[in-house]
């Protein structure tokens, strides 16, 4: 397809079935609003899964005194919603997606959470058109940076992963996140979670995407921590 030729280029890769490339591309409203029966939400699904699996496998050969727990950070990091959107738009993958008029006229093409979940669609096709060569090549080629950026353990990068790996260790369970509110049209949503701990509320965040949202909420939980911990040490 002529009109995402210049992104083959830049991704230096041709498609075999440019129809992969086009549905990556499509996002929900445009569907919708073409009464199209195809959109990227599903090729979302499978691209994260296939951005999870090479970057761990790059970790583990980049950093191979790293523990799990580093590692799962390391990438948490290299595969936030922030990240993904950076790498995107260095590619100027917003300029080719086919939007709604709505979303479009509302800047969905610089929205980070659309940036985001498009990069992974984009990646998706890669691999149903060539398997997982193309697609690893792609992710060490545009996440080259972020992978050697990634910050250290203990930087707080990615709040909910410590916060999971601080409730796993301290009270042998996991946070629970739940949206209580969901507000707004459908190119400017805003989401509130509120995330729980054995049934007590230890946070709220509010966000464009859920993932944002529990981001904020788990940064929260983290702060009432460190504030608990603060006061036992004064009662000691």
């Amino acid at each position: 397809m002529p009109q995402f030729h210049a992104l083959q280029q830049r991704m230096s890769y041709d498609f075999r079935n440019a129809v992969l490339l086009e549905r990556a591309l499509t996002h929900k409203s445009f569907a919708n609003e073409n009464r199209l029966s195809e959109h990227n939400e599903r090729m979302e699904f499978l691209g994260d899964a296939v951005l999870n699996l090479v970057v761990s496998e790059i970790l583990m050969e980049m950093r191979p005194q790293s523990p799990e727990g580093e590692l799962s950070r390391l990438r948490a990091s290299v595969v936030s919603e922030q990240s993904l959107a950076a790498i995107a738009r260095s590619i100027g993958l917003g300029e080719f997606l086919r939007l709604g008029k709505g979303e479009a006229q509302t800047g969905g093409r610089d929205k980070d959470s659309l940036l985001a979940d498009s990069l992974e669609a984009l990646i998706a096709s890669l691999y149903l058109d060539g398997g997982l060569p193309p697609a690893a090549a792609f992710i060490s080629r545009f996440f080259l940076d972020s992978l050697n950026n990634a910050p250290a353990a203990g930087t707080g990068a990615d709040a909910k992963t410590d916060l999971q790996e601080l409730c796993q260790e301290r009270m042998r369970t996991l946070p629970d996140y739940r949206v209580v509110t969901e507000s707004g049209p459908d190119h400017q949503k805003e989401f509130t979670v509120e995330l729980s701990i054995k049934g007590e509320v230890y946070g709220r965040g509010i966000g464009r995407s859920k993932k944002e949202a529990e981001q904020r909420a788990a940064r929260e939980a983290l702060v009432k921590f460190r504030n608990q911990e603060t006061e036992v040490r004064r009662q000691e």
